[in-house]
């Protein structure tokens, strides 16, 4: 009889639950889908903290609503941001171009926020990582989209995959960029009885 899950994990990123079971975190999936507008004046910090509260919110209401076992739920959300501008998931390919070309040959942020739930708590940190990327021809970035990997990034790349061969420094956390900052998380799911070690 294999042991249940650790926690109910509010995304259906692949990279996410990849760490997690790095972790050696056993999770099931709750996505939440919330509102990801940005507000006027908003800070790329903020905005990413609001969305990780607002994700970890909604799901532990859909596990009351649902009388699901009631575990601590993991939300994240990432964003890159460059010239104090927010690069979300691209709309199209042409929309993918125009980031990869503002972010070449310079150094962006990168910030992922997550959120730790459970009962009547909901507890937040922040990771931010500057990344600096080389210098990308228009062939590179064509091939790279045409690959499919920005599609569903934030900032159009991926670290983790092709984008990887991109990246000249980064300083910070990767596994941040990749969309769970792992010592961030392993700090917070301690604070709510879930053991990394």
């Amino acid at each position: 009889m294999t042991a249940g899950p650790h926690l109910y994990l509010a995304s259906r990123s692949p990279r996410r639950g990849e760490l997690l079971a790095q972790l050696g975190i056993r999770f099931a999936v709750l996505p939440s889908d919330v509102d990801e507008s940005e507000r006027p004046d908003e800070s790329p910090e903020h905005y990413v903290l609001r969305l990780a509260h607002d994700k970890a919110a909604v799901c532990l209401q859909r596990l009351a609503a649902q009388g699901l076992p009631p575990l601590p739920v993991l939300a994240a959300d990432t964003t890159v941001c460059i010239d104090g501008m927010i690069l979300g998931k691209p709309e199209n390919d042409a929309d993918a171009a125009a980031m990869l070309r503002r972010m070449s040959d310079r150094w962006h942020a990168v910030h992922t926020a997550i959120a730790v739930a459970c009962g009547d708590r909901i507890e937040t940190a922040l990771s931010s990582t500057q990344v600096e990327m080389a210098p990308l021809t228009e062939a590179e970035i064509s091939a790279y989209i045409a690959s499919g990997e920005p599609h569903d990034k934030a900032g159009s790349y991926g670290i983790q995959g092709l984008a990887g061969a991109f990246i000249r420094r980064i300083e910070g956390s990767y596994s941040g960029v990749m969309g769970l900052p792992v010592y961030e998380t392993s700090q917070l799911l301690n604070k709510f009885g879930v053991k990394v070690l």
